[in-house]
């Protein structure tokens, strides 16, 4: 199966992991785009506040076929 794909980049966040991140990512990608495909993480950072951990940060690239 042939087809053009389109890729972005999206950055989730979260309090808890960079899993949760990276599921918050594609959750919000799905609700304005179609054919969502794969996913790569290109880059895991993070927030700290207070001497701790506050916030996990994941940059995807999301790739998704065009119509």
């Amino acid at each position: 199966m042939s087809g053009t794909y389109k890729v972005i980049e999206v950055v989730g966040t979260s309090e808890k992991s960079y899993a949760e991140a990276t599921r918050n990512a594609i959750a919000k990608a799905a609700q304005t785009l179609r054919g969502l495909s794969w996913f790569e993480a290109k880059e895991f950072r993070g927030a700290i506040r207070d001497n701790a951990v506050a916030e996990f940060q994941v940059v995807l690239k999301v790739g998704f076929r065009l119509d």
